[in-house]
């Protein structure tokens, strides 16, 4: 091991402590009020900056867009949109808005609903022929309610699957539930509604989406092809905040076209400025009527069986604790997450668009939405994620695999509380192809956690893609063997199934 390694280490080692140090101090300075502000947008700006810049030291990387009273409070980047050419981030900043776009596609059915080209009754078979018994009757109403049946589909952004042949395989695959029946999330349920915009409409539905909504609402940033990328700054898409992915942008270019596994239910990027001059548009009725936006922010499915959330028509509908409505999306395409959350009886938005997904900013909002709402709330430290610091570490290192092993037990071992840390960092190396590290990492975490199923689960996971069929034989069994008591095994369906494909080839 070189020196200069071993330096490194020892600096990762004493700046994990001072992690472990800072989450016991009682006051943090970013909940420090700034002595210089004198009015109470510039208090509460001043709060929300704070907080931010806190969160931005410990990985946040993104802009957020705050607005209370129809003013905006806060409108600001923080992180970088390219760390190596040290661009920052800003509010003219284009990213993936994920499926947050699913607004857009139940903003353009309700447009076509108010201009009498369609009907919410409307069943799909009028619009596809040949359609399975089961999947006549389907109406539009379900489609945007994911309450049709269909399951998620093809999760590849970028196959470019025949468009024939895609909804073919989709209306041959078998549903979920009869539909009206159930509710499940569903990515291709929105597919399906993108196609009956553009049968419906005569044009393609970035241009329907460009020409009715966009353009009247002064959104020149906002789109998958049609804006000009070129002259607008899109942002890098960081993994864990570290591995330069590139952009979405980059490969809808190299393509020519938009894959029909994306089109209509993920992946339009815009900006918070123009995410912005949506909203305005929505809450003045610009685009749509006050009936057809009641109609498309509606309750109309619950989410879960205790209801406490409901989905409308591209968004998702609950109460606050104040007992107000909140109409809100999120969306994560594995690297980039954004975020809409808005409270029209309070008069309040805010907008996350990050480039750096971590898992502590999904609190973000909810911090903010704490801050605005009680002037005395002390926002919780956004912590730094291990998962990042994990991977920055094993990124950076050089060594060979065994090493690698060696040196996380080393740096890492006496703060590593979970077995969930490895799994997931294992999970990046697996998604990449990059078997030898992931089976390593793995190895690692049942050294660390013996008793852990799932990950055994994870290690045979991976021993069974890099065909090494005896080793995976036994993560599998032992995973199996870890089964709780409880019977509360999310693991032993897939330890089961793999075991049987393994003993049957």
């Amino acid at each position: 091991m070189s020196n200069k390694f071993q330096l490194e280490t020892l600096k990762i080692k004493h700046h994990l402590f001072l992690i472990l140090a800072g989450v016991l101090t009682v006051l943090c300075v970013a909940c420090q009020p700034d002595k210089t502000a004198t009015t109470p947008s510039d208090l509460l700006k001043n709060r929300i900056d704070n907080y931010l810049k806190q969160s931005e030291a410990n990985g946040f990387s993104g802009a957020i867009l705050v607005v209370k009273n129809d003013s905006i409070i806060l409108n600001q980047g923080y992180g970088f949109a390219n760390k190596e050419k040290y661009i920052p981030n800003s509010p003219n900043t284009v990213y993936d808005i994920c499926s947050v776009s699913k607004q857009f596609t139940g903003a353009a059915i309700m447009k076509l609903v108010q201009d009498n080209t369609l009907k919410l009754e409307d069943s799909i078979s009028s619009f596809f022929d040949n359609l399975p018994k089961d999947k006549k009757d389907i109406t539009i109403h379900q489609l945007l309610t994911h309450s049709a049946g269909f399951g998620h589909g093809n999760t590849d952004d970028f196959d470019l699957t025949p468009m024939d042949v895609y909804f073919s395989d989709l209306f041959e695959s078998e549903l979920l539930f009869t539909p009206g029946s159930d509710y499940s999330y569903s990515n291709s349920g929105y597919s399906i509604l993108g196609r009956i915009i553009e049968l419906v409409s005569g044009q393609d539905y970035e241009t329907y989406l460009n020409e009715k909504l966009f353009q009247p609402s002064g959104m020149k940033h906002t789109g998958y092809l049609l804006p000009d990328w070129e002259n607008s700054t899109v942002a890098d898409e960081y993994l864990l905040n570290v591995s330069n992915e590139g952009s979405h942008i980059a490969q809808y270019k190299q393509d020519g076209a938009i894959a029909r596994t994306v089109l209509a239910n993920g992946g339009i990027h815009s900006t918070n400025n123009d995410m912005y001059k949506w909203y305005q548009s929505l809450q003045s009725n610009k685009i749509l009527s006050q009936e057809s936006f009641e109609i498309l922010t509606k309750p109309h499915v619950a989410e879960y069986e205790d209801e406490s959330s409901h989905y409308a028509y591209g968004w998702a509908i609950f109460t606050s604790e104040r007992g107000t409505k909140v109409i809100t999306h999120n969306g994560f395409n594995g690297v980039s997450y954004n975020e809409f959350v808005w409270f029209p009886e309070e008069d309040a938005l805010i907008l996350l668009a990050s480039n750096a997904y971590v898992r502590p900013i999904g609190r973000i909002t909810l911090e903010i939405e704490n801050i605005i709402f009680d002037s005395t709330y002390v926002p919780n430290e956004l912590l730094k994620y291990m998962v990042s610091e994990l991977y920055k570490f094993t990124e950076a290192y050089q060594g060979s695999v065994n090493d690698l092993e060696k040196q996380l037990k080393l740096t890492y071992e006496e703060v590593i509380d979970s077995p969930r840390h490895l799994n997931r960092l294992g999970g990046v190396y697996y998604r990449k192809g990059m078997m030898e590290k992931a089976i390593g990492i793995y190895k690692l975490n049942i050294q660390l956690f013996p008793d852990d199923g799932n990950s055994w689960d994870s290690l045979g996971d991976t021993y069974f893609k890099a065909d090494e069929k005896a080793n995976a034989i036994n993560a599998f069994t032992r995973a199996l063997e870890l089964k709780p008591e409880n019977d509360d095994c999310f693991w032993c369906d897939n330890s089961q199934e793999k075991l049987e494909i393994l003993k049957h080839n």
